[in-house]
């Protein structure tokens, strides 16, 4: 399964070419050296683009970093929901949508790495955690759908959502952390398994 790449997810090509490098210079930065630590100069110099044509697009530095959020944020909801589509089954859907997370990771480490482990409430205080927007909303939706079809054991939803997704979470860290001896999406089956696991223990119980 072919991942999308940084600029597709998140939807760049809607924006002007100066407003791309902008973004994508600002994402490379934030990663690299945390957002309160860059400074304007760092991205133009990562972008290649004036001081002056940033400050043309973008107010300052949290709106800069509000706009590629937003992107991000409609980007993957967007990506999730196509991918949703294409399959019928709940657990058919969420295996899917492990082995595109997987993909991604190895295709876009420096978003996934943002995505991840950016502290995005530290300088964007007024926006909404991550882990309630839709994106991962569309995730516990899945898990919920697949247990009252039965595919899952009749747990909280939080808790079965933890245990369905968490360990592809932590395998993506990992991968971005640059701690595993393979590529993140080699890891699909081993994943599947103990999605398995908590398929068999639903029909025992």
């Amino acid at each position: 399964m072919s991942a999308q790449s940084a600029e597709q997810l998140l939807h760049l090509e809607t924006l002007s070419e100066t407003e791309r490098k902008i973004l994508l210079g600002a994402l490379h930065c934030f990663i690299q050296q945390g957002y309160f630590n860059t400074r304007i100069p760092d991205i133009v110099a990562a972008s290649g683009v004036s001081t002056g044509s940033i400050y043309h697009h973008f107010k300052d530095k949290q709106h800069l970093a509000e706009a590629l959020i937003t992107q991000l944020i409609n980007g993957l909801d967007q990506a999730m929901a196509k991918l949703i589509s294409q399959h019928e089954t709940p657990m058919e859907q969420i295996h899917a949508l492990i082995e595109w997370m997987l993909t991604l990771t190895d295709a876009e480490p420096e978003l996934v790495s943002f995505i991840l482990y950016a502290r995005h409430r530290e300088f964007l205080p007024h926006q909404p955690p991550l882990c309630t927007q839709q994106p991962f909303e569309k995730m516990r939706s899945l898990v919920v759908r697949a247990r009252e079809n039965g595919d899952l054991p009749p747990l909280d939803e939080m808790v079965l959502t933890a245990a369905v997704f968490g360990p592809t979470l932590r395998i993506m860290q990992a991968a971005v952390d640059g701690v595993l001896p393979r590529p993140a999406h080699t890891y699909s089956a081993a994943l599947f398994a103990t999605i398995e696991r908590l398929s068999t223990a639903s029909a025992e119980v």
